[in-house]
């Protein structure tokens, strides 16, 4: 069994993200499992620990879902016999990651509910900030839970509202009053197919078409991968239906103004695939902006500017474009390893960062070198980068990180961790540098942020302490993962 012998994230200083969604219904009624299956690969570094696909046939019995969901990557989950088995023209499927704790099969999704009025097939990106009250209310009241994620407390309450709603977009509007929290949702019917964004628009979701077939996914790259054109973004707190009758149909009742929008912006220094767009901001653009900004606000003297592959490199480009001095490729990167791997044992000589990156001696050796990388956690990863290019023979080595420092944890699906385990919380910057071994170190400025989103309404809450709703009194994120 593939649990036996789990993957472990290969070091626990890059940010993680939740989860990667995506749904598909051919009104032609063409299979769709294997368009899942392609547009799940390119959402493949939003969660590397489980992934599964669930179909259903509009025009079958009603209520009938196959599915399937495994440990581990795409490919490995999942052979042509496998998709050739899942028949139907309607379907959801969803890549992930989880913070902590329970990585099992049972945690995987989508999740496939059968009910009084049929079945529910969900996948869900994010994290909610509410999971035990609402987990105990429903457990109260019968609930039995299959999975410790709180992605099955939004299922059981979408299920129970639907028996007091015509609709099952209209019991999600109910659902979406009770749960707080990030969330973009991908919800199957019998014959519907329902996107849902939260009202601060945390987590992306995208609309596509293709052909007579209609999609939602996490990001527009998703679209590119299976030839389908984008339609538009669901805004924040927007729920849309799907259907051959009606098309796409829009509730708007959930949503708030654009200034109290709180996108996660991580997304664009980090998490998703630079290719893709957000609500309409270029991923790509955004990193070149954030390596420009650096280079106007912290500059250096130097030979080389290199990025930490792959999300330091747009902002390396930038920073190098900005200042004029030369970019260039430091690290070679192992193609074969994900951010997922079986680490190395502690008593191994082994480091999980030198499995993943080795720097090129004849790039660096006697050069000063202006390092970019998209945050510093701990720290400790950092550190052995920087020892990489000493040992390799740079002369200097300047570190620039295209975020802010992290203040504060995370509680909408980004794995920052309590603050005492972030090394910005108890460390000045020039502490920070002797730590990790840099001759100077600079961080993107905070006003900056908005600027690189081009003035969309972001979280800034992991840099400010500043959330854009209340947070947990406690931090539950190691019981109730995502």
């Amino acid at each position: 069994m593939i649990e036996d012998i789990h993957i472990q994230t290969e070091n626990n200083e890059k940010l993680k993200e939740e989860c990667g969604v995506f749904g598909v219904y051919d009104f032609d009624g063409h299979d769709v499992a294997s368009t899942i299956y392609y547009g799940l690969y390119a959402l493949q570094h939003r969660g590397q620990e489980s992934c599964g696909i669930a179909v259903s046939d509009t025009q079958g019995p009603k209520g009938k879902v196959l599915s399937h969901k495994d440990m581990g990557l795409l490919n490995e989950a999942f052979t042509p016999e496998i998709l050739e088995g899942l028949k139907g023209n309607i379907g959801v499927g969803h890549v992930r990651y989880s913070t902590a704790g329970s990585s099992t099969r049972e945690n995987a999704q989508p999740l496939v509910l059968n009910y009084v009025k049929g079945t529910l097939g969900m996948a869900h990106n994010g994290n909610l900030i509410n999971t035990p009250e609402l987990r105990n209310e429903l457990a109260y009241t019968g609930a039995i839970f299959q999975t410790t994620i709180d992605s099955e407390v939004i299922a059981y309450l979408i299920a129970r509202e639907r028996l007091n709603s015509k609709t099952v977009e209209e019991a999600v509007g109910r659902a979406m009053v009770k749960i707080k929290g990030a969330y973009s949702l991908i919800v199957m019917s019998p014959r519907k197919l329902i996107g849902a964004r939260d009202p601060f628009g945390f987590k992306p979701l995208c609309i596509g078409k293709r052909d007579n077939a209609y999609i939602l996914a996490s990001e527009t790259c998703a679209l590119d991968t299976i030839g389908a054109e984008y339609v538009r973004d669901v805004e924040p707190g927007e729920i849309v239906t799907i259907s051959p009758e009606k098309g796409i149909v829009s509730d708007k009742s959930h949503c708030l103004k654009p200034e109290e929008h709180a996108r996660c912006v991580f997304e664009y220094i980090y998490f998703a695939r630079p290719d893709s767009y957000i609500d309409g901001v270029s991923v790509y653009n955004s990193r070149i902006m954030a390596g420009k900004f650096l280079a106007m606000d912290s500059p250096v003297d130097a030979d080389l500017v290199v990025g930490v592959p792959e999300s330091g490199n747009c902002a390396a480009m930038g920073y190098s474009m900005q200042s004029g001095i030369p970019y260039g490729t430091a690290f070679v990167k192992n193609a074969y390893v994900g951010r997922t791997f079986i680490k190395p044992k502690q008593k191994t000589r082994e480091s999980s960062v030198q499995v993943k990156l080795n720097a090129l001696k004849e790039v660096v050796n006697g050069k000063r070198i202006i390092m970019i990388d998209d945050s510093i956690v701990r720290g400790t990863t950092s550190d052995r980068i920087v020892r990489m290019l000493r040992e390799a023979g740079a002369k200097e080595v300047h570190m620039r990180v295209s975020s802010p420092p992290f203040l504060w944890p995370c509680y909408f699906g980004t794995d920052v961790p309590a603050r005492d385990q972030l090394i910005a919380y108890n460390h000045s910057v020039e502490e920070i540098s002797n730590i990790i071994g840099t001759d100077s170190l600079g961080y993107l400025r905070i006003e900056r942020l908005e600027e690189i989103v081009n003035g969309l309404g972001i979280c800034k809450g992991c840099f400010t302490g500043k959330y854009p709703m209340e947070p947990p009194t406690e931090d539950i994120r190691g019981d109730f993962e995502k």
